[in-house]
C-alpha cells in the first residue's frame, strides 16, 4: 500500500475564497464573511468540518460560548460567524474602531482534504 494513500492534505484557504471579511455587528459583536470562489471551493471546505466554533474561539482567544452564530449559506457559497467583540468598538484598548481588520486570523487557515490515490497505487 503507498504509504500517502489517505493522507490528509491542506489547501491554504486563500486558494478557494474569493472574499474573507470582517466587520463590527454592532459595538459588542464581530461577523466575519467567508466567500468562496465558486461552489467545489465551498463544498470542499465546508465537508472538511474545520468551520466550527472552536476554530473561531481559538482563532479569537475567546471561548466557543462566545461564538454566537456560524451559519453556511451554500447559495452564495459563504460561510458567515459572529462572535463576541473582544474589545468593545470604540473603548480604551481597541484598535480597528470598526472591525474592519479583524480577519487577518482567519486568512492563515489550512482546509483539510482527503488525497485521492494516484492512478496506479495501491488501494485497500
Amino acid at each position: 500500500m503507498s504509504s500517502d494513500h489517505n493522507e490528509a492534505d491542506r489547501v491554504p484557504i486563500l486558494d478557494l475564497v474569493h472574499v474573507i471579511r470582517s466587520k463590527n455587528s454592532g459595538p459588542y459583536e464581530l461577523t466575519f464573511d467567508i466567500v468562496f470562489k465558486d461552489r467545489s471551493s465551498y463544498r470542499l471546505a465546508v465537508s472538511s468540518g474545520i468551520f466550527t466554533p472552536e476554530l473561531f474561539a481559538r482563532l479569537y482567544g475567546i471561548g466557543a460560548d462566545q461564538v454566537l452564530n456560524l451559519v453556511f449559506f451554500e447559495e452564495a457559497c459563504a460561510v458567515k460567524a459572529t462572535i463576541v467583540r473582544p474589545i468593545v468598538s470604540g473603548d480604551s484598548g481597541d484598535t480597528d474602531v470598526y472591525g474592519a481588520q479583524q480577519h487577518a486570523p482567519l486568512l492563515n487557515i489550512a482546509v483539510p482534504v482527503e488525497r485521492t490515490p494516484r492512478a496506479g497505487a495501491d488501494v485497500p
